[in-house]
């Protein structure tokens, strides 16, 4: 695998640091090369600005349209540049962060604003001019897995727990933004319970990591819906005939052998 490990944690003494360096010296072992994004200790800038696109500060700023234009003419600032090139020669994407009130930090969401912009993450069409998304885009081929520590323990994320089903808190990160853009996305390494570890759960932790990813290419990825897999309608709306009387974020999800129906 070509890796890119992409990294938010502040501190590299951390669970987060712990992790990241067992998980990564566990793949270049086994032969696979790992490209790291360590935002704290790039220094990444999150803010989207006019400069990151040469966009002139006296007109108008449309964001999306003003990165599709630089990114068009080769204008993008170099920060994002080199992050899209090593997007571009992984085959695989680890993304790593601790959830912070219930969403990632905000360096690494400030990351995809910046790096996964309109011209060269979305707004593509396909061979017959269609709009591809949801299982097409400029991810396809390759895979995607989260890597998440969670101060709560397990069950505060179970589909009762207080703090609501950590399939539905990530589904921003595996479905809107992995998936968009075309990630098969395997099941997330989820490290709950993650302030109060000790050194025995933190090793613990690193093994299951380490087996996890190194079995990446074999592991069945969530088994979202296809934007143009004949499940939605043409104004992206699933059709009647799928999971009926269903709603929510699960319906997105095949959960049975019959993925048109109830199971």
């Amino acid at each position: 695998m070509n890796v890119l490990w992409l990294l938010a944690h502040p501190e590299p003494r951390s669970l987060n640091g712990f992790l990241a360096a067992e998980g990564q010296r566990a793949l270049r072992a086994e032969g696979h090369e790992v490209e790291v994004s360590d935002l704290y200790a790039m220094g990444w800038n999150p803010v989207v600005d006019t400069a990151a696109y040469g966009h002139d500060p006296a007109e108008r700023f449309q964001v999306a349209s003003a990165a599709k234009r630089a990114h068009s003419s080769g204008a993008v600032s170099a920060d994002i540049r080199g992050e899209q090139e090593k997007i571009d020669r992984a085959d695989t994407i680890v993304v790593q962060f601790p959830m912070w009130w219930f969403g990632m930090p905000a360096i690494l969401k400030g990351w995809f604003d910046r790096v996964w912009h309109q011209g060269y993450a979305y707004g593509l069409r396909g061979p017959a001019g269609e709009w591809i998304g949801y299982g097409d885009g400029f991810l396809a081929g390759k895979r995607a897995m989260a890597v998440v520590t969670l101060g709560g323990p397990a069950w505060f994320y179970g589909p009762r727990g207080i703090h609501g089903a950590v399939d539905e808190l990530l589904f921003p990160l595996q479905h809107g933004t992995l998936f968009y853009a075309g990630a098969q996305v395997v099941p997330p390494v989820l490290v709950p319970g993650a302030d109060r570890f000790t050194p025995e759960d933190a090793e613990n932790a690193a093994k299951e990591l380490r087996e996890r990813l190194l079995t990446i290419p074999d592991t069945e990825p969530i088994p979202y819906r296809t934007q143009n897999g004949g499940d939605y309608d043409e104004k992206f709306v699933l059709r009647p005939d799928v999971a009926p009387g269903s709603t929510g974020l699960g319906v997105h999800v095949i959960t049975c052998t019959n993925p048109r129906g109830s199971c």
